[in-house]
Formats: C-alpha cells, sequence, structure tokens
C-alpha cells in the first residue's frame, strides 16, 4: 500500500471533478473551459489581464477567440488604450498564437462606412 498521491489529476484539471460540468462527456474541454483557460494563458504571456472575449468560435484546428484587453490605463478611463488580440488553440484549448489586431481608445465606437469603403 502506498501514500502517494496519483498526481495526474493535478496536472490535468480537466479531470477536477469540481469543474465536471466544464466538460463534454467525449472529455473534451467546454467552450466555458477553453474561455478561461485563454484568457490565463493570454494574461500569463501579455501581462495584460483580458476584459472581454468579443468573438469565439471552434475551428477545424481547434478555437479562435477575440480578446479585448487594457494595454495603457488613462484619465479619464474612456481614454484608456485598448487592443483586441486573436488568439489560437488547439482542441484541449492549449493557446498556440496570438496576436494584436486592432488597437483604440476606450470611448471610441467603431466606424462603419456604407458599402464597405
Amino acid at each position: 500500500m502506498s501514500n502517494a498521491k496519483n498526481t495526474s489529476d493535478a496536472q490535468h484539471p480537466r479531470h477536477d471533478p469540481e469543474h465536471a460540468e466544464d466538460r463534454r462527456a467525449d472529455d473534451r474541454a467546454s467552450p466555458m473551459q477553453v474561455l478561461r483557460h485563454a484568457r490565463t494563458q493570454l494574461a500569463e504571456l501579455t501581462g495584460m489581464a483580458a476584459e472581454t472575449v468579443s468573438s469565439f468560435e471552434q475551428t477545424e484546428d481547434g478555437w479562435s477567440l477575440e480578446v479585448e484587453v487594457l494595454e495603457l490605463a488613462r484619465v479619464p478611463d474612456t481614454m484608456s488604450l485598448m487592443a483586441s488580440y486573436r488568439v489560437d488553440l488547439d482542441p484541449d484549448g492549449q493557446l498556440t498564437g496570438y496576436r494584436r489586431v486592432r488597437r483604440y481608445e476606450r470611448g471610441r465606437a467603431d466606424s462603419h462606412r456604407p458599402g464597405g469603403r
């Protein structure tokens, strides 16, 4: 008899019974688990916390998200510099790449031009 604890569950949070509702029956990452993990991974890599996820889709290669982050806080807050990052993940929710796709002031709305011009 051994007192050694099996560390497999600790190393792989997807087997954590507390988050069982985040797993699908076939043990793939659920969308909510992918979102949470993507935000955490991006924050670790960039040092910037994700504020929102503005787009999320499953792709042939895994998942693709667009994440909004605060890049530079200013006063007033509406002048803070925000950025959108495209984040790509594999089917298990592990980050495979990211890139900044745009920067904008928090208080600015996207400009929409008729006809896409």
